[in-house]
């Protein structure tokens, strides 16, 4: 809704209950629907008085389409030219990673061992010691 979870409208309806009580409670909702209802009335209203003051000064829709769209089309091109780089970018970390996992896999399943002839799985350490 505006960025508020569950928990936190259960925790500012209570403390409306507790401050207003129960019998201002519901006359306080209508009221706040009313207003509601009027704010939104009142932007359809002075939307509508934009959209035929502009189509008494020759913009009608279609003209303002046209003119959004090579905005919007130049937009999308750039967009598409900065996210088409970002992505290649990140296939080719992706497959560096997998690779390199893939290797450390197949290292460990095939029971390499380190340089100094000490198998990899024994010096695996840390807070708990795996029993292999």
């Amino acid at each position: 809704m505006f960025g508020i979870g569950g928990g936190e409208l259960v925790f500012i309806l209570f403390i409306v209950l507790m401050l207003f009580g129960s019998d201002k409670v519901p006359e306080m909702a209508r009221t706040m629907g009313k207003a509601m209802a009027q704010l939104k009335n009142a932007t359809n209203d002075i939307k509508s008085e934009i959209q035929k003051g502009a189509e008494a000064n020759g913009f009608d829709q279609k003209t303002l389409n046209e003119l959004t769209g090579g905005i919007n089309s130049e937009i999308n091109k750039a967009k598409s030219s900065i996210l088409g780089d970002t992505s290649n970018t990140f296939t080719g970390i992706t497959d560096t990673f997998t690779s390199e996992v893939n290797k450390t896999n197949e290292s460990l399943a095939s029971g390499s061992t380190n340089p100094d002839g000490s198998s990899i799985l024994e010096d695996i350490t840390g807070p708990v010691k795996r029993q292999m």
